[in-house]
């Protein structure tokens, strides 16, 4: 006769405690956050690995509880600074966004919750200015290029490892913030060489962006290479990174990194990118922009180095 189940109260504590710990990890945030891994448990099963957030890691009573509203608060808080850095810049709130998310998150997941904030500021940013017929016209060439670049190259990210998708948005962050930091001059691009230079760094934007979730690097000194007016250079960018962003959300959409949940939560992040953008439209009135630059670039490259080299940890 097969012998009769203990009752819960006859176990020993360690297994009723061994049993809760079981229950409560069953409950993980990513069922209620829709499949996105912030729960460090099951971004263990899942091979991520970021020394930057050991300081979220939850104990195991509030693995079900706690996670989504620290989730949540982490996400505003990078969706405000990246906010104010583009009031005051006037661009960098994918760059600063996928990157301070990606201390929380894998890159993909960084990238997917960016994607309405970015498309709809940047959208706002393109049609601001007058000429937006002429510069589609210009810049044809290099837009084509950006999608297929991007659609190329989606496995790159959304199905990589996420070690190679920290490492690379890493260097992605030094390179941009050495550019800024230097404030390197471009040499103009004569009339002639457009259409061909267009098309490679259109490529290799495209390229950056499917591995990494940013797309300002090579694009934006390709455009200030081209002499734009500050006004036309402002709606440049908001056209390339208006392309950029509608080609990675496809891509994301492919690959079922982004979905309704997830566009739930970038269509919520909306609000606090768009409070930073006010605050660094203020902030851009009582300080000096060239202190800003310095110091915004000097946070990025540390921040890049940081990505960079946490996956040797």
């Amino acid at each position: 006769m097969p012998a009769r189940e203990a009752p819960a109260e006859m176990l020993p504590s360690s297994t009723t405690a061994a049993n809760r710990r079981k229950s409560v990890r069953s409950k993980c945030t990513a069922q209620v956050l829709d499949e996105l891994p912030f729960c460090l448990w099951c971004r263990h099963r899942q091979g991520y690995e970021n020394p930057s957030l050991r300081l979220l890691e939850a104990t195991d009573n509030s693995v079900g509880m706690s996670n989504p509203i620290v989730y949540l608060a982490v996400v505003a808080a990078a969706f405000l600074l990246a906010g104010l850095v583009k009031g005051v810049t006037g661009l960098a709130l994918p760059t600063v966004g996928v990157g301070l998310l990606s201390l929380a998150v894998p890159p993909a997941h960084a990238a997917a919750l960016i994607v309405v904030p970015a498309l709809i500021t940047n959208v706002w940013q393109m049609i601001s200015g007058p000429g937006l017929g002429s510069l589609m016209r210009r810049l044809w060439p290099m837009q084509l290029a950006i999608c297929l670049g991007t659609w190329a190259s989606a496995s790159l990210m959304a199905r990589s490892e996420t070690a190679f998708a920290s490492a690379a948005l890493g260097v992605a962050l030094i390179a941009y913030a050495a550019f800024g930091l230097m404030n390197v001059r471009v040499p103009d691009v004569p009339a002639w060489a457009e259409w061909w230079l267009g098309t490679f760094v259109g490529g290799a934007t495209g390229f950056i962006t499917a591995a990494t979730g940013v797309f300002v690097i090579p694009a934006v000194p390709y455009l200030q290479a081209l002499s734009f007016e500050r006004e036309e250079f402002m709606q440049a960018l908001g056209l390339s990174f208006t392309v950029s962003t509608i080609a990675l959300a496809w891509s994301l959409v492919s690959a079922g990194t982004l979905n309704l949940g997830t566009g739930l939560y970038s269509l919520l992040a909306l609000i606090p990118a768009l409070a930073g953008m006010i605050a660094g439209q203020h902030l851009l009135r009582v300080m000096r922009p060239e202190t800003f630059r310095r110091w915004f670039f000097s946070g990025l490259a540390l921040l890049g180095a940081h990505l960079a080299i946490g996956v040797l940890w």
